[in-house]
């Protein structure tokens, strides 16, 4: 049986909508835009002033639109799962999870049932939007050719990895769906979690140091996310009414995800809590009706028509696919015989409200308040604010649980005993605040180590709330962290960028043993690398050749790791190569050092080639054209699984020299005086048009950790301003 009916003589026309707006939308836009000033500064960055909360909501939508409306739409496409529209039949299934996961009628109900001062934002959101396609009859929409105020309901996470599918992979989905509900027990394939994971940016770090630890006796607080480049914008949003936040956004959304205001910030790092739940479901079939078994009695399964337009050349064709559902939520797959649904929090009103609050909490309480809300599902928090508090939570809301059980992998759904209990409290939750240390680290890794001996005791919390793993980041930041005393803003950046790669703390010492008992012949051939390895300082850079064969080497050795079993399994990253250098043939060590090194020898004709040679910053004018030819910045950064802080992913794109595409983004460091000051850097430049000056501006110094300084306070903007305008002007 298959559950999906083609339209086949649905064909409609690609791309033939326009984007129309009444006479009544256009009166309306042109009012909101005389409410609002956008002041560019000198390095593009849009500084937004306005009467009101909504005005301002507004006015930044428009600059984000004339930066890049393509990524705002590119993210709606996937929100609300239609990215098949535009990609056809290679995002079929990522829209159809998705749709399963969020449904929009409930966003339009939420939407409904708003305050009216909330409305109004949400409202401001999509007539900003709107008006820049209006005033930009040019710009032709791939799908949404006027945006609804609940679009916003349905991207309510800032973050590059927002989506909690419980370790389901996206290829479970497919062949439950694609295959039909009859054909139960599709085999369960570890490797296919472990490529999600490895598809996904896993990096991200956050510091806060107490006033004990600073120059200034102030609080200081990095935000350094690791996402695919130029994911985010750097704005500063000002209004009447007491809203003054600066930092990034993410495409697409009215609120400030990581950043700070006059009187506090924050860095959202993503969170391996374990907030999302698969149910194992028995279930059986009678009289053309799907049942499944539950406390003892069979209740029927309810089905959900997702109505999907696939992309077919210059057409689309109507596809109904139905989608099945337990009290548990969506099911997204089985395995072993069982459908396994989601109980999940990705998409809820609170979420957003959440979101926008934290941007005006004035202190520590009002913050806290705000993440009473309990409702962002994906992130981290790490916090610094004016009165010298530094804190850290990990994870925001957190299910309940029987902590006797293994919430990493799929919980029987026929018991009442595997369901939800509520939600923990705030308090509840793993946390430290004002650490008698001065200092928190997050990077992704264990909290049970974010702040030395001040960090929380893993025994008092239920194992479902963090995996208890550590990372070479981690350890690296810990060693910067542990004894600093007296650190200025310009120290912590430079602290925030350091090259030094811990993993090789540990992967040099095992190659030495390995190269102790190899052959002769072996010796020989690889005697210089391995020289040149055991003399580095283990630090990357520009005219490491060091760099380049340790790169190479260790990721193959990184390769050969077991393949996970479930996604907390990834985050114990130090266990896991541990584990490996114990168990690996010497042999085996050796010989992918000398694969990398022949490889090195192909391609470029010599392995003794310095990391700047190869590894380079380029933004092409099309965002996807890499070419050798072209203008290029040597880059001394790798990527940050060896433990490097900052990042600079980078591979071959149809080129012989490999080049930048995730890691650092916007990277911001505040000191929490009596008056603010902070230093901020961006992948390039702000703007999305090759011919601005402000493309590549920041280049320089995103590669070499040299910041600008941040216009915070508006005498400060207009002596550095560039131009000032109203929307639509």
């Amino acid at each position: 049986m298959k559950n999906i009916a083609f339209s086949i003589l649905f064909l409609l026309p690609f791309g033939c909508f326009a984007q129309k707006f009444s006479t009544q939308e256009v009166k309306r836009f042109q009012n909101e835009a005389q409410a609002v000033t956008i002041i560019r500064d000198n390095w593009g960055i849009p500084h937004i002033y306005g009467k009101t909360d909504a005005s301002v909501v507004f006015g930044l939508m428009y600059a984000e639109c004339e930066e890049n409306f393509k990524g705002i739409e590119r993210n709606y496409l996937y929100q609300i799962g239609k990215q098949s529209e535009v990609d056809g039949e290679s995002s079929l299934y990522t829209d159809v999870q998705l749709q399963l996961i969020a449904d929009s009628a409930d966003a339009i109900k939420d939407y409904k049932a708003s305050p009216p001062w909330f409305k109004k934002l949400m409202d401001a959101f999509a007539d900003g939007i709107n008006y820049y396609l209006y005033k930009h009859p040019e710009v032709k929409p791939q799908v949404f050719h006027h945006f609804e105020p609940w679009y916003a309901l349905m991207f309510t996470d800032g973050s590059v990895s927002a989506t909690q599918t419980g370790g389901i992979s996206l290829n479970e989905t497919n062949n439950f769906y694609s295959n039909g509900p009859d054909k139960l027990g599709a085999v369960y394939e570890p490797h296919k979690i472990e490529n999600i994971i490895t598809e996904k940016e896993t990096g991200s770090n956050g510091f806060a140091l107490a006033p004990s630890r600073t120059a200034s006796k102030n609080a200081m607080l990095y935000i350094n996310p690791h996402v695919p480049f130029y994911f985010r914008d750097e704005v500063q949003m000002v209004s009447s009414e007491g809203l003054n936040v600066y930092g990034a956004v993410t495409w697409g959304q009215f609120f400030v995800y990581q950043g700070f205001n006059q009187h506090c910030g924050w860095m959202h790092t993503t969170s391996n809590a374990d907030v999302a739940d698969l149910y194992a479901e028995k279930v059986t079939k009678k009289d053309g009706q799907w049942y499944y078994e539950y406390n003892g009695s069979l209740k029927p399964v309810t089905t959900r028509k997702l109505v999907m337009n696939v992309k077919k050349g210059d057409k689309t064709e109507q596809r109904t696919i139905t989608g099945y559902y337990t009290h548990h939520g969506p099911v997204l797959g089985s395995r072993n015989g069982k459908w396994l649904a989601l109980r999940s929090n990705n998409r809820s009103y609170n979420a957003l409200l959440e979101s926008w609050l934290i941007t005006r909490a004035n202190n520590f309480a009002e913050y806290k308040k705000a993440m009473d809300l309990l409702s962002n599902g994906s992130n981290n928090t790490v916090y610094a604010d004016d009165q010298g508090h530094i804190a850290f939570w990990y994870g925001n809301y957190m299910p309940k649980r029987d902590p006797k059980l293994n919430w990493t992998l799929p919980v029987d759904g026929t018991t009442v005993s595997t369901e939800w209990q509520g939600v923990h409290p705030l308090d509840e939750i793993v946390h430290v605040y004002d650490p008698e240390t001065g200092w928190i680290q997050n990077c992704n890794s264990t909290p049970y180590a974010c702040s030395g001996t001040s960090s929380p005791d893993k025994t008092k919390y239920p194992a479902y709330m963090a995996p208890d793993g550590l990372n070479f980041r981690a350890i690296n930041a810990i060693r910067l962290l542990t004894d600093v005393k007296n650190v200025t803003l310009d120290e912590l950046i430079t602290k925030g960028y350091d090259h030094y790669l811990s993993a090789f703390d540990v992967l040099i010492p095992s190659l030495a043993n390995a190269y102790q008992m190899a052959n002769d012949s072996l010796k020989q051939a690889l005697a210089e690398p391995v020289r040149i390895l055991q003399q580095w300082d283990r630090r990357s850079g520009v005219h490491s050749i060091a760099t380049t064969v340790a790169e190479g080497w260790a990721t193959k050795l990184f390769a050969a790791e077991p393949r996970i079993q479930t996604q907390e399994e990834s985050t114990y990253q130090t266990e896991r190569l541990n584990a490996l250098l114990k168990t690996i043939d010497p042999k085996k060590e050796l010989e992918f050092l000398n694969e990398s090194i022949k490889s090195l020898q192909q391609r470029y004709g010599t392995w003794k080639i310095e990391w700047g040679d190869i590894t380079r910053y380029q933004r092409p004018a099309d965002g996807v054209t890499f070419d050798d030819k072209a203008p290029s910045i040597p880059a001394g950064a790798v990527g940050s699984q060896f433990g490097q802080l900052p990042s600079f992913q980078s591979r071959t794109m149809n080129t012989q020299k490999r080049y930048g595409y995730s890691g650092n983004s916007f990277i911001a460091a505040v000191e929490f005086g009596p008056r603010l000051r902070a230093k901020s850097v961006v992948t390039g430049g702000e703007s999305f048009d090759s011919s601005s000056a402000h493309f590549t501006d920041q280049a320089d110094g995103f590669i070499n950790g040299r910041f600008k300084d941040v216009l915070f306070y508006k005498d400060d903007v207009l002596k550095h301003a560039e131009r000032s305008y109203h929307p639509g002007e």
